[in-house]
């Protein structure tokens, strides 16, 4: 009983933290910011930063990008593979005080896939170039930031995807 007690309390701050984060995206520059956040944390932020690696570093980004792309394929398969097992609403389809600001690329919540992949491609990138962590690491925490703000994922579901996407790409980086 005591263990159902704790657990409840749990989501229950994780649900109230979340409706707290996602209220400012009722402030209009706030809710743009989050969703351009968003939409290049889909992929156009990583994609496109592989392509200036290997425009501006040639054969020298090629381990890099291939790194990147490889940590990407598995965690794309583990987080769609956790989504269907743990099939977690999105905030907004349990507390109707959240706001849904983004279209979901997908039905389920947990993990958060855009933490997921902006973790470990942050971590394979900055082993191979540290010297952008002035770009990624900004980038990074405003996708999971954006996440919240947006209504699409609980901050649980965030956590959950950082510390995914940051074991994947240690694993990746440590074989």
């Amino acid at each position: 009983m005591l263990r159902r007690a704790g657990e409840r309390s749990w989501l229950l701050y994780d649900e109230l933290l979340c409706l707290r984060l996602n209220r400012a995206g009722r402030i209009d520059w706030i809710r743009k910011l989050f969703r351009a956040v968003s939409r290049l944390g889909d992929g156009v932020f990583w994609y496109g930063l592989m392509v200036w690696l290997m425009l501006g570093h040639g054969v020298a980004a090629v381990a890099a990008v291939a790194h990147m792309l490889g940590a990407g394929v598995v965690c794309t398969v583990l987080y769609k593979w956790l989504k269907a097992k743990t099939s977690r609403p999105r905030p907004y389809q349990v507390n109707h005080a959240i706001t849904c600001n983004a279209a979901p690329l997908d039905q389920f919540s947990f993990p958060s896939g855009h933490t997921l992949h902006a973790v470990a491609f942050s971590v394979v990138l900055l082993a191979y170039f540290p010297g952008l962590a002035w770009l990624v690491l900004p980038f990074t925490a405003l996708v999971g930031l954006s996440r919240m703000v947006l209504g699409l994922h609980y901050p649980s579901d965030v956590l959950a995807g950082a510390a995914l996407g940051g074991a994947i790409a240690g694993l990746s980086l440590a074989i």
